[in-house]
């Protein structure tokens, strides 16, 4: 099961977009979650959970990170809510999933997960979440696994050396690095598991 490849610690992918890079500071605009199932003692991509979020009032959205991101904070459809009501969300669907799986904690996985992770605790702090799915510090992060199976940090080259599919045109949109992320995740991991 996987609760037994991961010392009990659920692996669940996450891309954040945002405002800046200072998790203080900078306002998230974005969760996207990928949930990792188990078939056939493989590692699978499960469902992607989106999430656009309103900016926290107070924080700061760098003009440079819109114009990288290509978020329109004033598309009509883009269907925005607060980050409490986002998180509140994704960790029911995460603690179900943890459930699910017999695993005690969720652990984080991202392309530089120190990087989402800690908008991801900052954000619990700021909306007085009281109790978070995810380890407090631990996360799996792809670029240092992407460096030990292919000798590549960088996201799209890592899914150039394993053959999968990567779309510029898509990335920095948090719903499509999480399912690239995932699947690279997955990839490395049943490799490794298959020697």
């Amino acid at each position: 099961m996987i609760n037994d490849k991961f010392r009990n610690y659920l692996p669940v992918v996450v891309d954040i977009e945002t405002g800046g890079f200072d998790s203080k500071n900078n306002a998230i605009l974005e969760i996207a979650a990928t949930l990792i199932d188990e078939i056939d003692d493989q590692l699978v991509i499960g469902t992607t959970h989106r999430y656009h979020i309103e900016p926290y009032e107070g924080l700061i959205v760098e003009k440079e990170s819109l114009e990288f991101t290509k978020i329109n904070l004033n598309h009509p459809l883009r269907g925005a809510i607060s980050e409490k009501d986002a998180l509140d969300d994704l960790f029911k669907i995460i603690n179900k999933h943890k459930s699910l799986n017999k695993c005690s904690r969720a652990i984080l996985v991202g392309h530089n997960a120190h990087f989402d992770h800690s908008f991801i605790m900052e954000a619990i702090k700021r909306n007085n979440i009281k109790k978070s799915p995810f380890h407090p510090f631990s996360v799996l992060d792809t670029v240092t696994l992407g460096a030990l199976s292919t000798q590549q940090t960088v996201l799209a080259r890592i899914c150039k050396s394993l053959d999968i599919d990567y779309d510029n045109d898509q990335a920095h949109s948090a719903a499509y690095d999480s399912e690239v992320t995932a699947n690279v995740f997955c990839t490395i991991i049943n490799t490794f598991n298959a020697k």
